[in-house]
């Protein structure tokens, strides 16, 4: 598990592979990787959209930009957490994700952005 911390927003992130959702014959290797975003900061936060550098070592990166999380614009409480899964598939056995959130801060409504540190997606294949 990697882990940041950018205004207060603490981001942790562990991936795995999915060999069971993965067809290695055609050069598809699937990830999930589960986020964990902690709010350390002592008033609301909400999370409005991300940014998603995802590198495939043989491909063009590519750059993923929406709202919110998972169909999700959660507001996240002084000491709360929100946790979700989510997944990225790759033509090759080795890559990684990085990237950030936008954020809004609920009391004042400024905008802010929170790091997602570079996590590495290798699959188990790749490791023998």
């Amino acid at each position: 598990m990697v882990t940041g911390l950018t205004y207060g927003v603490k981001v942790s992130v562990e991936s795995i592979f999915r060999k069971d959702l993965s067809n290695i014959e055609n050069n598809i290797y699937f990830f999930n990787y589960r986020i964990v975003i902690e709010n350390t900061n002592a008033f609301n936060i909400q999370l409005i959209s991300r940014y998603w550098h995802i590198f495939d070592s043989l491909n063009p990166t590519k750059i993923i930009e929406g709202d919110g999380v998972v169909g999700e614009q959660p507001i996240i409480k002084p000491g709360k957490k929100h946790v979700y899964v989510s997944g990225c598939d790759l033509n090759s056995e080795v890559g990684y994700m990085k990237g950030f959130y936008n954020f809004l801060r609920v009391d004042t409504e400024e905008i802010f952005k929170a790091a997602i540190p570079r996590f590495e997606l290798i699959a188990k294949p790749k490791l023998n």
